[in-house]
C-alpha cells in the first residue's frame, strides 16, 4: 500500500512503479529496492537483499509441494509466481482442513496480485494529494494483518517453543548482524526446532 508513494518519493515514473509492482510481487522487496533505490544504482547489494528477504519461499513452496504433485509443472510454476506471505498461510490454513485443490493457491494469490498492482497504480496517481496518512497509524494494518494470520496458526503449547526461538533469533540477529539477514536467520532457526520437534 505504502509501497506506490515511496516510489513517487525516490523518482520512480508511473511506468517504473507500476513495473516493479508486477514483475517483483513481494512487498518486502519492494520498499527495500525502492530504499537501495539511488544514482547510481547499487545492482549488487540489491539483488542480494532482495535474495535473501526471499529465501522463506523456498520454505513456504516446500510446505505446500503436496498440493502440486498431481498438476503439470507449468501450472505449478504459474500459481508460485503469486506465491506470497498472505496466500501461503491461507494455503497452508486449507491443507491443515484437509483440502487439497491445488487452485486454491493459484486462485488467492492472484486475487492478491489484481488488488495489489490496481492499487499501486492508483496509489501512485493519487497519492500525491493525500495528507501524510501515518499520522493515523494507516501503516499498521500490514502488522495487523500478519498479527490475526499467526494467530490462526497456533496449536497449542506445542508452538511455543519454535515460535520463540524464532523470535530471540531474529532479534538477537537485528541488533547484532543488521540489514536483513535477521529474517532469514529467525526464519531458519523456527523451522529447525519445529522440524526436530516434529522429527522427536
Amino acid at each position: 500500500m505504502f509501497y506506490d508513494f515511496l516510489a513517487g518519493q525516490h523518482g520512480l515514473t508511473l511506468l517504473e512503479t507500476a513495473l516493479m509492482s508486477a514483475w517483483v510481487f513481494a512487498g518486502a522487496s519492494q520498499f527495500l529496492s525502492v530504499e537501495l533505490w539511488g544514482d547510481p544504482l547499487p545492482v549488487g547489494a540489491l539483488l542480494a537483499t532482495v535474495l535473501v528477504i526471499n529465501v522463506r519461499h523456498v520454505l513456504m513452496g516446500a510446505t505446500i509441494g503436496p498440493w502440486f504433485k498431481h498438476v503439470r509443472p507449468a501450472q505449478a510454476y504459474v500459481s508460485l509466481f503469486f506465491l506470497t506471505d498472505e496466500s501461503w498461510g491461507l494455503s497452508v490454513a486449507e491443507i491443515r482442513q484437509g483440502r487439497r485443490d491445488a487452485a486454491f493457491m493459484l486462485g488467492s494469490g492472484l486475487t492478491l496480485y489484481l488488488f495489489s498492482n490496481t492499487g499501486t497504480i492508483l496509489g501512485r496517481v493519487f497519492g500525491e494529494m493525500l495528507p501524510d496518512l501515518n499520522r493515523y497509524g494507516i501503516d499498521f494494518l500490514g502488522t495487523a494483518f500478519f498479527v490475526a494470520l499467526l494467530a490462526g496458526f497456533w496449536r497449542g503449547r506445542s508452538d511455543l517453543l519454535p515460535w520463540t526461538v524464532a523470535a530471540a533469533v531474529a532479534l538477537v540477529m537485528e541488533r547484532f548482524v543488521g540489514g536483513t539477514w535477521y529474517i532469514l536467520g529467525g526464519a531458519l532457526a523456527g523451522s529447525l526446532v519445529g522440524a526436530w520437534r516434529h522429527v522427536r
